[in-house]
């Protein structure tokens, strides 16, 4: 096909992806900014309370990459209906997704409250900062409704190709977060000083800001008004709910399962004592930072197929797809260069105990490993999606990261007792494998959807 050999098709896709994808760099780098502030003020507390917020924020995140996951099925479902000219059909979706919000929330709290203590108890968390992880993750759950509600109207927006209302309330999510953990952390302007705890506050009060600004924005903007997003609220369609639910939950599966390993993860650095738990959060908090980058090219690489796709272009979608995964695997290979250079001094970056600092430059090169799979993978899997194909990828991770990463790294952590670069290594051996199966899998389903529209003509 000549768009696979054409220069000037190739910068015209980085272009639009780029354009599109922009707005949700920002947004990302945000998110990982308030997650590398977490990290940075809590280890100025301390390794204990570096090591609390480390160990509290990985469970949250796998309750939290549920929600997520759900929530992001309404985005291919808006791009396919506003690229075949059909917005009014969306809202509906936005308004299903915020009741499910309130649902999937109001859960996550309850659970949070009865089963927490029990699992930090149960893996066997250091008993140094086990109680101050538990304070931390019930301070920062009662954010959960929130976020959901949050996604809900950011993957509607996101769907139709408007993505920076997204990096405007997450600049604004950056700087609230930062500014109350010096509040809260610290006592500042007269408020108790609540350490740890003070940042899951913080993030909490900032999940609520950053939703009622979205949902507040999407409301008044006349952009949106053809969307209907506002209208019949309290008419509720069963059959809506079951598409969100029957596209999302693999999705949800999908993310969880590697999100859900590097909390694992996590979580057993937490049982081997606060240097190698400070360390490991150093590492991981770095090498997410990076990830945000390929990440948000992977939302947009959603659209732009679900756009082309709604359009009736298969071979455009195609091509989006290769672009997008290159691009995602290439930003990476630049990012693991940059940690194979510079890796001391990022790790000074947060923190001067040096038995910290050993410890974490010998995760970065094992991060340095496994960056490009990283980037690959997570552009074939948004590939997957734009195409509404989710359920091959869901066993594909469930199989590379729960198969056999999980089991690596555990008997690494707990039998072996190895050193943690061994114990990482569950994340070179995992990743790899997702990237390589996934790429595989959209190459047969975007050839198989080409092959279908020719036959069609």
């Amino acid at each position: 096909m000549t768009i696979f050999t054409s220069s000037k098709n190739w910068c015209t896709e980085a272009t639009a992806l780029f354009r599109l994808a922009g707005p949700l760099i920002v947004n990302n780098l945000a998110v990982a900014g308030m997650q590398f502030a977490d990290a940075v003020m809590a280890g100025q507390l301390g390794a204990k309370s570096l090591a609390a917020v480390a160990v509290g924020a990985s469970v949250w995140f796998l309750g939290m990459t549920l929600m997520l996951g759900l929530m992001m099925a309404i985005s291919p479902i808006a791009a396919r209906y506003f690229g075949s000219g059909q917005p009014a059909l969306i809202g509906r979706y936005t308004r299903h997704g915020l009741w499910l919000s309130l649902l999937l929330g109001s859960t996550l709290i309850a659970l949070a409250h009865f089963l927490a203590a029990p699992v930090l108890s149960f893996v066997g968390i250091d008993l140094e900062f086990r109680a101050l992880t538990l304070d931390y993750l019930l301070a920062i759950v009662w954010g959960a409704p929130a976020i959901s509600a949050f996604f809900a109207f950011r993957f509607t927006t996101e769907g139709v190709g408007r993505t920076r209302p997204i990096m405007y309330t997450s600049l604004l999510a950056l700087v609230c977060n930062v500014f109350l953990n010096w509040v809260l952390m610290f006592g500042n302007l007269g408020a108790p000083a609540m350490g740890a705890v003070g940042a899951g506050v913080a993030s909490a009060v900032t999940m609520w800001l950053i939703m009622f600004v979205l949902g507040a924005y999407m409301l008044l903007h006349p952009v949106y008004r053809s969307l209907e997003i506002h209208q019949r609220f309290y008419r509720l369609r069963p059959e809506v709910f079951r598409e969100i639910i029957a596209l999302g939950w693999p999705i949800a599966i999908t993310i969880s399962a590697e999100a859900g390993l590097f909390s694992v993860v996590s979580i057993l650095m937490g049982t081997r004592g606060v240097d190698i738990t400070a360390a490991h959060q150093i590492a991981l908090n770095f090498a997410s930072t990076m990830f945000m980058v390929p990440l948000a090219l992977s939302s947009a690489l959603t659209i732009r197929i679900g756009h082309a796709i709604g359009g009736s272009n298969m071979a455009g979608a195609r091509f989006a797809g290769v672009v997008g995964i290159i691009m995602c695997g290439a930003f990476m290979a630049l990012s693991a260069s940059v940690l194979l250079i510079f890796r001391e001094q990022v790790v000074s970056l947060y923190t001067t105990d040096e038995a910290v600092r050993v410890i974490a430059i010998s995760l970065l090169l094992m991060a340095a490993a496994f960056q490009v799979a990283d980037g690959l993978q997570i552009g074939a899997a948004a590939a997957l999606r734009g195409y509404k194909d989710t359920r091959t990828p869901m066993l594909i991770n469930m199989f590379s990261y729960w198969v056999l990463a999980f089991p690596l790294a555990y008997v690494a952590a707990v039998p072996l007792q190895a050193a943690p670069n061994w114990i990482w290594a569950g994340f070179v051996l995992g990743l790899t494998v997702a990237a390589v199966l996934l790429g595989v899998r959209f190459n047969r389903v975007s050839l198989r959807g080409l092959h279908t529209q020719r036959a069609q003509d």
